[in-house]
């Protein structure tokens, strides 16, 4: 994943301080810096906020795309929304839950509790998706209604 050090920028090009970011978000600053040094992943409520705060969108902070923004953004994240189109979007390419607990090296169980809005889906299982099949986790997210995919070429180089 990219998304570290495009935060660091951000929030540099912003004049602000780990503090600031980790009160934004509700943690604490050692936090936050494992987040951004990418010592952890962060969780997408974290991820939303920041991308929201910033007005950017979530496909820019993972490097797939150069597009800063959509417009017609929503600011919230919905579970009922993202089980849909995981769901959605699996059936249409006809790809296999076990398929795709393959590719994130878990078991078909997880990929099912996505689908059933039991288990919000993880930042790093998200990017996979998104990246593998280059569809915008923007769309995934409800964030935004157009379904985007996206070319190799389009992927910003990291």
């Amino acid at each position: 994943m990219y998304y570290g050090t495009l935060l660091k920028e951000l929030r540099i090009k912003n004049d602000l301080t780990q503090a600031d970011i980790a009160n934004i978000l509700k943690i604490s600053p050692k936090t936050y810096n494992h987040y951004e040094v990418m010592e952890n992943i962060i969780p997408l409520k974290h991820l939303n906020t920041l991308c929201n705060y910033y007005n950017i969108s979530i496909d820019y902070l993972f490097g797939f795309t150069k597009t800063k923004k959509y417009n017609f953004t929503n600011t919230n994240i919905d579970i009922n929304i993202i089980s849909e189109r995981l769901k959605s979007y699996r059936k249409e390419n006809k790809i296999s839950q076990e398929d795709i607990a393959i590719l994130l090296n878990t078991n078909r169980s997880v990929i099912a509790n996505y689908e059933r809005k039991r288990t919000l889906i993880s930042t790093s299982c998200l990017y996979v998706l998104c990246d593998k099949y280059f569809i915008s986790a923007d769309y995934i997210l409800g964030r935004i209604d157009k379904k985007i995919t996206f070319k190799k070429k389009d992927k910003k180089t990291k």
